[in-house]
This record gives C-alpha cells, sequence and structure tokens, in this order.
C-alpha cells in the first residue's frame, strides 16, 4: 500500500488503512505500507511501515508531501519482497509515484478513492471559483481511475459518482469494517467523570475532524433549537482541524459556551471510545462522507444515532437500524434528538439495535473481500501478461 497519509495524521483515510492491514495480516497477507514521515516515528510502526522524507503543505499544515525520488528508491527493496499488487490509498504524490513504481515492478494497480473531492476541495483553495474545482476534482478523478486495474469505493453512492464522472475501471463497494475492540462495553460515567459533567446532563456527541466539510455549524444551529427543550443540554466536539477557531468564534458569538465543549484529538483506544459512550446522542450531518464509519462505531458502543442519510450514510443508515434519520431539515434533526433526549425506553431500544446492527459491519468480513479483489485482479494481471507473451512470441 502507498498513501499520502497516515498516523499521526487523523483521518478516515489514516483509520481505514489500519485496519485493513491489521484483518489483511490476521488472513495471513503480508501488507506493506509506504507514508510520510510526520518528524516522529509512531510505537506502533512496524517493520513493514516505510516512512517517506516530507515537508508541510501550502494551505494544509496537518498533511505531508512525501520526496518522489524516496520512494522510487525502495525500488530495489521492494523487489525482493517480490509483492503481487499495488495498493494506491490517495490521489496525489502516492497515485503519481505509484504508478511509476508499479510499472518498475510490474505490478497491478488498484486504488481506494476514499474522500469526495468535487465537495472538498474547495474548502481548502478558496480563492479559486468554486465550480472550477468541482470541474478539476472530476477531471482528474475520472483520467487518473481509468488508469488503474480497478477501483475500491466505501459506498454505492461514491460507486454512482465515479460512474457519473465516466470512470470506466471495474468498481468494488468495499466499506471499512469495525475491529473486535470496538464492540466492547464502556462504562458511561467515565468521560463524564473526567470533564465534570453531571451524570444526568443531556449530552450530544460528535466525533470526527473538526473541519469546514463536516458541517457541524449546523449541528450549533440544532444545538440551538434542542437548548429549548433541554436548557443545560450540552454538545461535546471530539477532533481537531481547521474549522476549529471559526466554530470556537462562532460558539461565542451565539452566546453557546456554556453548551458547546471542544475537546482535542483523542487517540483511538479507551478514552475515545469512553467520548463516544458518555453521550445519551451521536449527532452527525455532513454531506460529503463516503462511508461515515465513525456512525459505526457509535452504533458499535451502543450510542443511539441521529443523522442525515447522504453520500455514504445512505449505506449505513439504510435500515434505520439504531438510528433516527432526519430529513435535512434542523427541525426535524432537533425534534429526533429530542425524542431520543426525552425518552428512556427509546434510548434503549437504538442502543439494543445499534448494537446488533454494528456486528454486521466486521473488519475481518470486509478484509476477506478486499483479499478477494486482490486475488481476482492478480490473476487476471497474469493471465494479460501470459496472453501478451505468446502474442509476442507469434509476432516474432
Amino acid at each position: 500500500m502507498i498513501s499520502d497519509v497516515y498516523f499521526p495524521r487523523v483521518n478516515g483515510v489514516s483509520t481505514s488503512i489500519a485496519t485493513f492491514r491489521r484483518s489483511l495480516a490476521e488472513l495471513g497477507h503480508n501488507v506493506c505500507l509506504v507514508a510520510p514521515d510526520y518528524g516522529s516515528r509512531l510505537e506502533d510502526d512496524d517493520g513493514d511501515i516505510y516512512r517517506i522524507p516530507a515537508r508541510r503543505v501550502y494551505l494544509d499544515p496537518e498533511d505531508r508531501m512525501m520526496k518522489a525520488g524516496a520512494i522510487l528508491a525502495l525500488e530495489d527493496t521492494l523487489r525482493t519482497r517480490r509483492f503481487d499488487l499495488l495498493h494506491i490509498q490517495t490521489p496525489f504524490i502516492a497515485h503519481r509515484v505509484g504508478k511509476a513504481l508499479a510499472a518498475r515492478l510490474d505490478l497491478p494497480m488498484v486504488e481506494t478513492y476514499h474522500t469526495y473531492f468535487e465537495e472538498y476541495l474547495y474548502h481548502y483553495v478558496p480563492f479559486m471559483p468554486r465550480r472550477l474545482m468541482m470541474a478539476a476534482a472530476r477531471h482528474f478523478t475520472r483520467k487518473q481511475c481509468n488508469r488503474l486495474d480497478a477501483v475500491i469505493v466505501p459506498s454505492r453512492a461514491m460507486h454512482d459518482v465515479l460512474r457519473r464522472y465516466g470512470v470506466r475501471a471495474p468498481l468494488t463497494v468495499i466499506p471499512t469494517g469495525l475491529e473486535p475492540h470496538s464492540y466492547a462495553s464502556y462504562s458511561k460515567l467515565e468521560f463524564r467523570a473526567r470533564h465534570g459533567i453531571a451524570v444526568d446532563r443531556p449530552l450530544l456527541v460528535h466525533v470526527g475532524r473538526v473541519a469546514h466539510e463536516k458541517n457541524i455549524p449546523f449541528l450549533l444551529d440544532v444545538l440551538e433549537l434542542v437548548r429549548g427543550t433541554f436548557p443545560d443540554i450540552l454538545l461535546v466536539i471530539a477532533g481537531e482541524g481547521p474549522a476549529r477557531a471559526s466554530l470556537s468564534r462562532r460558539v461565542a458569538d451565539r452566546g453557546q459556551g456554556e453548551n458547546v465543549l471542544f475537546i482535542d484529538y483523542l487517540p483511538r483506544g479507551p478514552a475515545l471510545w469512553e467520548c463516544y459512550s458518555g453521550g445519551d446522542v451521536f449527532v452527525f450531518a455532513s454531506a460529503t462522507e463516503t462511508q461515515g464509519l465513525v456512525l459505526l462505531e457509535a452504533m458499535a458502543l451502543g450510542v443511539p444515532v441521529v443523522s442525515t442519510a447522504r453520500m455514504g450514510t445512505r449505506d449505513i443508515l439504510a435500515d434505520g437500524r439504531g438510528a433516527l434519520v432526519s430529513d435535512g431539515g434542523l427541525e426535524d434533526f432537533a425534534d429526533k434528538v429530542c425524542s431520543v433526549l426525552g425518552s428512556p425506553e427509546l434510548r434503549r431500544q437504538l442502543a439494543q439495535e445499534a448494537r446488533g446492527y454494528a456486528r454486521e459491519w466486521t473488519a475481518d468480513r470486509m478484509a476477506h473481500r478486499l483479499a478477494g479483489l486482490y486475488e481476482h485482479v492478480a490473476e487476471r494481471g497474469e493471465t494479460l501478461q501470459v496472453l501478451a507473451g505468446r502474442d509476442g512470441a507469434a509476432a516474432g
């Protein structure tokens, strides 16, 4: 695998890579990862992670740009590993140099299209016209994907988007699954005690990157309506990102300081799971998610969900099990939040449904599907090489 992002950079791509690497390893597969060096080696980096020297990215200081030459310098090392396939995870340096590396190693290529860039890029290049950025995203996506042996998407919605773009490469829907620890039980009290939150205080939780495309201002508007029924309501926003400063100003300007608690990034582990579990309702309103893994994580921990169902979250919320799905209107969303907060019986019902439903999204099940795709692509590549060899011999 090769990616422009990985831990300690926290986002869905990093989580997906780590989950699939662990699950594929348990199935007996050898998975190497080429990823940026962020300046400090992580304790859980293993011998199959190659960290590449990288520089900061203008306008996006959280990310790094790997040095292409350092990636290509791995050619001889990787050749001795006799890999069967190259899996590209991101469409930037990883895609461009990954293509060159695959050609040198004579490997087929697949790529996961994690991010809905058409509705994402203009947030980070605000001085460019939105229509231009959207058109550029569609153009480059189509161009890149059509040069691959297969494309993986995390949801049916993303599958349909790429087909509309004109992507002709084979598309396969394989979401990121949940690892076994996701189904553990955590006390509702630990997180609340740590942050001085009363046990009986109504608590909404949002976990994720604090970015413009996550539609968190909508949740602040919802909070304002919910506050009319539950004056002591508290919304916890857990995560870091480029929208944090503007959201903090918005909270202050609207006098919501007593009803919003910003929590910095929590590493994946007990502290994060306790944060989910401390909430009465998990709330989510992003319109650009290609999957929405945080919804499944909340459900696995037995936390009722109120969310919109747009893009990739439609796959998760299609059956409405463990969740109340909003039509996207402020009043409808707020009414559903108030319904869950006001009914202990409904909370218990949704929590039970959520746990059962989340167990259908296990990481090992998704890893089996990904391994099957790998085998199909690798076998198809070998067949094409054999046929090309025969054609060449005949021509000679």
